[in-house]
């Protein structure tokens, strides 16, 4: 049996019983105190490293008489981060381990709050937690730390669709899940389920097999520059025409990216147009939040047209090498634009969303230029 001191996240019960998969009536804690030891934010993401520190305090929980099986789950939640486990004192004369980053690759940044911590990253932390916790015993640490990005990404995908604006005059009926199976996990993932639903007559179907890809929400951008009266588009090599066997592998699209943990869409829309096109949007125009294809798909799309300045020399290769990403830009006038959409040479439904918007909306956004 071992005795742990924990001084993070893992202070938050509704994750420390998500790790440990038993509720907190079922955990023997305490708080207790590490003498000469603070918790410090750290400046890679939301998350604390604890290190030594003359004259503070560090307050705690003490987890007594974890089993193998506790520390397995604890190890595989905490070990893809590289943290290891070191022995200490609490301020009682307790004998307990103690989680302590790695030497490399964690940066401190000033003390770490747990209330601010909580206000701002426990629902969404809760969420990612579960999905990592599900592949205990099937994945290993690291595989957890390469799929993490988009672990934390889906879990924010789930937090924004609890505020959704839609769903007005529809049925709300009800949705009976008797199986759940995720079927495949890495980049995106597949998950299988058999349901039943309730029928605009009141009564229920039958037993149903579904599955649903699991992406994350994405924003998307059209920049236009209102005194020139043009757009910039980029070019990449794209997956989907690739599985369909069509020949236009390479895709003209809007600016677009995921959003991530802890930013907004519009926050993305302006950091995606610096990445892919090294842009400075100055105003951001919401143009819709939809599901592109809401049959079989999680994804979510917050789609912008961006006012921004677009001179002839703003055209190039671009995007993010530690994404693998191989972009082209490109400058087309409104008129072309609109040509490329109806002549139906645009094969991305983001795209002619916003032209369409753009050419309602065109004759009031150059009033503003």
């Amino acid at each position: 049996m071992t005795d742990l001191f924990v001084y993070g996240t893992l202070r938050h019960i509704p994750l420390l019983e998500i790790v440990l998969g038993r509720p907190a009536s079922q955990i023997d804690f305490a708080t207790a105190d590490l003498v000469d030891h603070a918790a410090l934010a750290a400046v890679e993401g939301p998350f604390p490293l604890i290190a030594l520190q003359t004259g503070y305090v560090q307050t705690g929980l003490v987890l007594n008489s974890l089993d193998n099986l506790d520390l397995e789950r604890l190890n595989f939640y905490e070990g893809g981060f590289d943290y290891t486990l070191e022995r200490k004192i609490t301020s009682d004369g307790q004998g307990v381990d103690v989680y302590f980053p790695p030497l490399y690759g964690v940066t401190a940044d000033g003390l770490w709050s747990l209330a601010t911590w909580e206000a701002k990253w426990a629902p969404l932390s809760c969420i990612a937690a579960r999905e990592v916790m599900s592949f205990f015993g099937e994945h290993s640490a690291q595989d957890i730390i390469r799929m993490f990005p988009m672990i934390r990404a889906r879990a924010a995908a789930n937090l924004n669709a609890l505020s959704t604006k839609h769903g007005g005059g529809t049925l709300g009926g009800r949705v009976q899940v008797a199986k759940k199976t995720r079927e495949y996990t890495d980049f995106f993932a597949l998950d299988s389920y058999e349901l039943s639903h309730e029928r605009f007559d009141g009564s229920m179907t039958e037993n149903l097999s579904r599955a649903v890809f699991v992406g994350s929400d994405a924003a998307i951008l059209l920049p236009y520059d209102p005194k020139r009266d043009r757009v910039l588009l980029v070019e990449q090599m794209r997956m989907g025409p690739l599985g369909r066997g069509d020949p236009t592998l390479w895709q003209l699209e809007p600016i677009a990216g995921r959003v991530d943990a802890g930013e907004t869409p519009a926050e993305c829309a302006i950091r995606e147009a610096q990445e892919e096109a090294g842009l400075q949007v100055n105003h951001l125009e919401s143009v819709c939040e939809a599901y592109p294809s809401p049959g079989c798909s999680t994804e979510f799309f917050y789609q912008f047209v961006g006012l921004t300045d677009l001179p002839d020399d703003i055209v190039g290769i671009a995007g993010l090498e530690t994404e693998n990403e191989d972009i082209r830009t490109h400058l087309l006038t409104f008129d072309a634009l609109m040509e490329l959409v109806q002549s139906k040479q645009a094969a991305n439904v983001p795209l002619v969303t916003l032209a369409y918007w753009l050419a309602f909306h065109r004759a009031r956004l150059r009033g503003l230029a």
